[in-house]
Order: C-alpha cells, then sequence, then structure tokens
C-alpha cells in the first residue's frame, strides 16, 4: 500500500457475483491495488463483504480488497481482528481494514445488536481499532477491559494488522481517526475541493499531533464517482463544485492534482450514481489513467 493507490468500489448483489469476480480478475490483471465491498449484513441480497473479500483474493495475486467500510456493530472487535489477520496471512498482505461505527442503526438493530447512542458508537469504534490492533504483531497475551470490549489473556496472532483506514464523517470519530487510525475515506464523496475535506481533515491533523503523531502519516483515499467520456466535457464539475467526470485526459490532470497539489494518496471508482463502475470505465481507469496519474504525480514530486 506504498505510494498512491487505485481501485474500484462495488455494491454487489449475489446475482452479480459473476460480474464482480470478472471485473476483479481484470483488475488483477491490470495492475490495480484495490477492491472494495460495502457492508450492509441485514440485506439479503449482498454478498457478504468478508466471505467475498476472502473468496476473491484467493483468486487474485496482487489485488487489495477491503469492506468500505466495515459494519463494526455487527463483527465484534475481537473475531474482526483474527478475519483480518488471517486474510492478511493467507495473501501476503493484501487487505485493509475499512472501518466505521454504524450508520444505519434501525437496520442493525434489527440484527440483534444492541443499539448505541452515536456518542458510545464513536467510542465502540476507537476502542476497536485500538483491540484490533493490540490483537496482531504477535508479543504477550492481551487483557482489556473497557467500556465495549472485554477480553483476558487472548494471544496476538503472529501478523500485524492491516493499516485501518476509516469512513469517519464527524468530529468526534475524525479525532478518533487521527489518533488511531492509519488512513481515511471522505464521507459523501467530499473531494479534495470541497469545505467538507478541509474542514475535516483539520479536525484529523489536530487529533493526531495531539497525541504525539504525524498527521501526514494518516493517508486520505478517496470514493470518486464520475463518468469517463470519449471526448472532453466543457466543464469537469457542476454549479456546486462536485467532480462529475470527464475525458481521460480530463481525469489524469484532475488526479494529478489532487496528489501534487492536495496530498491525496489514492481513489477508489465509483459509477456516477455511487455504484459498481461499468466494465468499460473501470477498464479505463486501470490501464489508461491510473498509470498516467502515477507517472505524473511520480515525476511532479521528484522534480527538483
Amino acid at each position: 500500500m506504498d505510494g498512491v493507490v487505485f481501485g474500484f468500489g462495488a455494491h454487489s448483489r449475489i446475482d452479480e457475483r459473476a460480474e464482480l469476480l470478472r471485473m476483479a480478475h481484470e483488475a488483477d490483471r491490470a495492475g490495480l491495488d484495490l477492491f472494495s465491498l460495502s457492508d450492509h449484513p441485514y440485506l439479503g441480497d449482498r454478498l457478504d463483504a468478508y466471505a467475498t473479500i476472502g473468496f476473491v483474493l484467493g483468486r487474485t495475486e496482487r489485488l487489495a480488497g477491503f469492506a468500505n467500510v466495515t459494519n463494526l456493530p455487527t463483527r465484534p472487535a475481537p473475531m474482526l481482528a483474527r478475519a483480518v489477520t488471517t486474510l492478511s496471512a493467507l495473501s501476503d498482505g493484501r487487505v485493509v481494514l475499512g472501518m466505521g461505527a454504524g450508520g444505519l442503526w434501525d437496520r442493525i438493530a434489527d440484527m440483534g445488536v444492541p443499539r448505541l447512542s452515536p456518542g458510545d458508537a464513536v467510542d465502540a469504534f476507537e476502542e476497536a481499532i485500538t483491540l484490533v490492533k493490540a490483537l496482531s504483531g504477535g508479543g504477550e497475551p492481551v487483557s482489556h477491559e473497557g467500556a465495549h470490549y472485554r477480553v483476558h489473556q487472548i494471544e496476538p496472532a503472529p501478523i500485524t494488522a492491516p493499516p485501518v483506514w476509516t469512513g469517519s464523517v464527524g468530529a468526534k470519530s475524525l479525532a478518533a481517526t487521527g489518533r488511531v487510525a492509519d488512513g481515511w475515506i471522505p464521507g459523501h464523496a467530499a473531494d479534495w475541493l470541497s469545505d467538507r475535506y478541509r474542514q475535516s481533515r483539520s479536525v484529523i491533523d489536530e487529533a493526531a499531533a495531539s497525541v504525539g503523531r504525524d498527521p501526514g502519516e494518516i493517508r486520505t483515499v478517496f470514493n470518486f464517482p464520475g463518468r469517463i467520456t470519449d471526448r472532453p466535457l466543457p466543464a469537469t464539475r457542476d454549479g456546486d463544485g462536485r467532480w462529475i467526470g470527464g475525458s481521460v485526459e480530463q481525469w489524469i490532470e484532475e488526479l494529478t492534482s489532487a496528489v501534487v497539489d492536495h496530498g491525496a494518496s489514492g481513489f477508489m471508482l465509483f459509477s456516477p450514481e455511487g455504484g459498481t463502475p461499468d466494465a468499460g470505465s473501470l477498464s479505463r481507469w486501470a490501464n489508461e489513467i491510473a498509470p498516467a496519474v502515477k507517472a505524473a504525480s511520480t515525476t511532479d514530486v521528484t522534480a527538483p
């Protein structure tokens, strides 16, 4: 996960499994870095995120996978630690742990999970990240008596925890990201030119600095929907300043600037509606846009 990373996101139903596997194979062959799946276990027609990630990792060679983001209330931290360290061991490190505090609490509660207040959910989220990291990397048995998780003399896995990227939105959750996470995926598809991004990122940076961390070590990876067109568009952003897409050349120019001028660490392609991209767009993303942005941003960053 070094350097600028490119991937695609999917919200795949069970009846779309063949297409997802084909797209993952093509992404792996073309050299993309990541794929992600949404994690909504209360939806019966959706593929389970972690079962699918494990299956896809077993059928690919370099593509990494993650839940964007893990529905933490339905996946308790100690078991989540075991799952992600196992996936990391089996795939030679091709996994990221995407983490969220839980958003759709009516549906989460329908799964039999006790409902938490927003504040308690964020406390559990920060505690979970800390515990997952403690239960990895070897060392002495771990005992933890927290407000939400309790374990006694549990041996850590001898595998380092994967990087933890969060989908934090609110101020309290953003501060937790700054204290304990390794990356951030801005909510609501906010990008580097938005007020939402600038205001949120400052909360992360201040929280990181308050505990002695270098804010620059916390990556920002953008969920980025848009159209990839055959011809240049007259405007690549709408009246509200939100990216709508453009030609391959317009995408390359925009994303190179995002890396060089705004410190972006990666991009996950989604369709204009926020769903799984079509096969043609994914091919252009993987074979034309991603390699060009990586080459251009490396040249610009390293040039004297």
